[in-house]
């Protein structure tokens, strides 16, 4: 190759030297460094942007997803908790019983309270139930973490803000709310701060409702359930009672439409629910329900056989057994016939019919009809009965009449709903069954006995103690009872327990209405009386009057001849020579 120079000669070009060995080696070494550092830097670069990345969808889930004002510090985790919170509670006919409400709690970071004893002051001037020393005492502390007051309202939360003390915060919670107040308390039953059920359907479905799924729905009709409760409060307070029970059940399906215990409670201030509230009386009460009993009575002794309706006692004479007198209330005083028995409540008469059946026999027959076991129902205030052991004669002559069995008022529904209903026995429940599924049922005594006890039931209100729960127009049928309670080893005679149970229409039965007043105390109005006639047949009177239209039930004739064929039964003594108990012969 030729180069020009400036002067315009030329001349051979010579090879151009290579470069000194040791700049060959720096120069890789700079290429080297290069590149490693552009592979850091690329590196580093990754690393910002995914930690960016991650505090900014942090910064989206805290101040959009959660809320800002929720940080994860007061989280309480739950149990089977569920996103979609705790399942709600309805009635039959879907009407809200139970729901949950998002609400918010206030918690304090003891470390960022710059002056307890002045945040305790502030806050108390908007919270007054709270207490000063003890949540000084809580910030007192090093914890990081302190609850100050769940469940807050709105109006609280705007409060807590305006005072801006530094160090308190709100946690989005849940608490659970009952539309219908108390309406349904002992039913319903209420949850914990928590969320944990505490009693009644909330407790039994815990984990049900706990997950979040679809409403629990029961067989209550809260309309029916108001008019049990109003009717019952109103008794309380005319005879200055202590509670009072209700019940309403429906004798095809078993399902309980009302269930009312009083005093009962808010389930939405469980704070302040009493002992005394919170007692179920109508299912884990276990009392001597009186004269109501004598309606099994009657149904054993004629199912068995051994009695028929056209036979007679002789209730002239009290019965005198060891220490023991069994007189009548009122007695006739004469021999009297199978109804008459059931119509005046002779206590005579019904223990000479049980001696016909013996101890085994009523033993068995009490089993049989649900009387000596819990009731399948599905809260868990269920009482166990209290009965004899041994089982001997004089036992078998007091439970003939209600005494010396213990037994709930569910109990006492439940039975008389299977000696009306044609002689099946359905499990009461307090879930809605579906219309026209099968019900599930035992047989207790022949259609034949279920039709002449809704007769000799029909009796008591036309012609006996029940004509004060006689509803014109809905042919109620039922009986009275009066007992006792027992205190210590013996009797109160000043403290009673009245009642009435009674079914309707009684020539085709559908519903079981019970009402039970405790300690009731006679007024003027009823001469001094505080039984279960004058009492409670009255509340049974208006519960039926109100719910019968109802339920589309339209009031009928009750002269008419249909009707008077159907439910007409001889009450005339037959010859006395053709009955008696041989056995009392030796008492």
């Amino acid at each position: 190759m030729t180069r020009l120079f400036r002067n315009g000669f030329a001349r051979p070009a010579t090879p151009e030297a290579p470069p000194p060995a040791h700049h060959v080696a720096l120069e890789g070494v700079a290429k080297q460094a290069l590149e490693t550092g552009r592979t850091r830097l690329v590196i580093a670069t990754a690393l910002f942007a995914a930690v960016f990345a991650a505090v900014g969808l942090r910064l989206v889930d805290v101040s959009v997803l959660s809320g800002a004002s929720e940080p994860r510090l007061a989280e309480t985790p739950r149990a089977n908790a569920s996103p979609s919170g705790r399942a709600e509670i309805i009635d039959r006919n879907g009407l809200l019983l139970a729901t949950s409400l998002a609400t918010p709690s206030l918690y304090a970071d003891p470390q960022a309270v710059l002056d307890p004893a002045e945040a305790a002051r502030k806050l108390a001037t908007v919270l007054p139930d709270l207490s000063e020393p003890e949540l000084i005492a809580k910030l007192a502390t090093d914890r990081r973490f302190v609850w100050v007051k769940r469940n807050l309202t709105p109006r609280q939360k705007y409060e807590v803000n305006r005072l801006g003390i530094p160090g308190f915060y709100f946690q989005r919670e849940e608490r659970r709310f009952y539309p219908q107040g108390s309406a349904a308390a002992h039913v319903l039953g209420y949850t914990d701060v928590d969320g944990r059920g505490i009693a009644g359907i909330e407790k039994s479905f815990d984990e049900v409702l706990r997950s979040g799924g679809q409403p629990v729905q029961l067989s209550l009709d809260v309309r029916l359930q108001q008019i049990v409760r109003d009717s019952l409060l109103e008794s309380i307070e005319e005879f200055k009672a202590i509670g009072a029970a209700g019940l309403v059940m429906d004798v095809r399906s078993g399902e309980v439409l009302a269930m009312v215990s009083l005093p009962d409670y808010d389930p939405n201030q469980p704070g302040s629910i009493t002992e005394e509230q919170q007692f179920n009386r109508a299912t884990l009460g276990v009392y001597e329900m009186g004269s109501t009993f004598k309606l099994f009575n009657h149904a054993m002794a004629l199912d068995s056989g051994k009695v028929r309706m056209g036979g007679g006692y002789d209730a002239s004479q009290p019965i005198r057994i060891a220490r023991f007198t069994i007189n009548d209330y009122h007695g006739k005083n004469r021999w009297l016939s199978v109804p008459e028995i059931l119509i005046h409540s002779s206590n005579i008469g019904s223990a000479k019919m049980a001696l016909e059946v013996g101890a085994a026999g009523q033993r068995a027959f009490m089993e049989k009809i649900g009387m000596l076991a819990r009731q399948p129902i599905e809260i868990p205030e269920a009482g166990l009965p209290l009965a004899p052991s041994p089982w001997r004669d004089i036992n078998v002559m007091t439970i003939s009449f209600g005494h010396g069995l213990s037994v709930s008022p569910l109990h006492l529904v439940s039975g008389v709903s299977a000696l009306v209903n044609g002689g099946m026995l359905h499990p009461a429940t307090l879930l809605r069954r579906e219309p026209g599924a099968a019900v599930q049922g035992s047989r207790v005594i022949a259609e034949r006995t279920s039709l002449q006890m809704r007769k000799l039931m029909r009796l008591v209100v036309e012609e006996g103690s029940g004509r004060n729960a006689d509803a014109k127009g809905y042919l109620v049928g039922g009986k009275t009872g009066t007992a006792e309670k027992l205190n210590g080893r013996g009797y109160n005679r000043k403290a009673r327990i009245s009642s009435f149970v009674g079914a309707y229409p009684i020539n085709d039965p559908r519903y079981v209405v019970l009402a039970m007043i405790d300690e009731p105390v006679g007024n003027k109005r009823t001469f001094g009386y505080a039984t279960g006639g004058w009492v409670a047949a009255p509340v049974v009177n208006r519960i039926v009057a109100r719910m019968a239209p109802m339920y589309g039930i339209p009031p009928i004739d009750e002269n008419a001849p249909e009707i008077r064929r159907d439910l007409v039964v001889d009450i005339a003594p037959r010859d006395p020579s053709q009955n008696g108990s041989k056995r009392l012969a030796s008492y």
